[in-house]
């Protein structure tokens, strides 16, 4: 059974749809024990990182995540919560990736967001299995996890950026998987068989 942690910040609709393809089993829940209780949790994101932290908060759910021993993945603002800070309304996050979420710089010929399909490169994972080097994947952010010793994959707008991290059992991508196609749904499966 698959966990997906509700804290009214995530995607939820194609994230399931793309767990329920793979024949995944899925629930949204904040109940720890359920959480606590799953074969993998993912952590979905959409929004703001400081109202994301803030709802985590509310439920108590920082301390629980911190507890899982099974994989977990977190997507987009579920990866940057993850991380020690935000700059994202100035929020102090969980911490257990060791970046600090920054905002892209404003550069001519640039727009912030970062939105829609970019390649991956460094990838360096078992998340990325049987995916080639310049895959393309689906990016919507203004705020984005600096290279780190987490980084696991990188992309660029036009710097350089961590599109993947992993501590021990946590896994996180600044991309949506489930909006990047066969690629994205390739990750998905390859996350359910870590």
């Amino acid at each position: 059974m698959i966990a997906i942690i509700d804290y009214d910040m995530g995607n939820i609709r194609s994230l399931g749809n793309a767990l329920s393809r793979l024949g995944a089993e899925w629930v949204l829940t904040s109940d720890p024990e359920v959480i606590l209780g799953a074969d993998r949790v993912i952590l979905p994101g959409v929004g703001n990182a400081a109202e994301a932290m803030e709802n985590l908060k509310k439920r108590a759910l920082p301390e629980i995540i911190w507890k899982i021993r099974r994989p977990v993945l977190g997507i987009c603002v579920g990866m940057q919560v993850m991380c020690r800070h935000s700059e994202e309304g100035d929020a102090e996050c969980m911490g257990i990736f060791d970046a600090k979420v920054r905002r892209f710089r404003e550069m001519p010929g640039i727009k912030v967001p970062h939105m829609g399909w970019s390649p991956l490169s460094n990838m360096e994972s078992k998340l990325f299995k049987g995916i080639e080097k310049g895959s393309f994947v689906y990016f919507v952010h203004s705020y984005y996890a600096p290279l780190c010793p987490d980084t696991i994959a990188t992309s660029r707008h036009p710097e350089l950026f961590s599109a993947a991290l992993k501590y021990e059992n946590f896994y996180g991508t600044q991309f949506h998987p489930e909006k990047s196609g066969e690629v994205g749904e390739r990750i998905i499966k390859n996350f359910l068989d870590l």
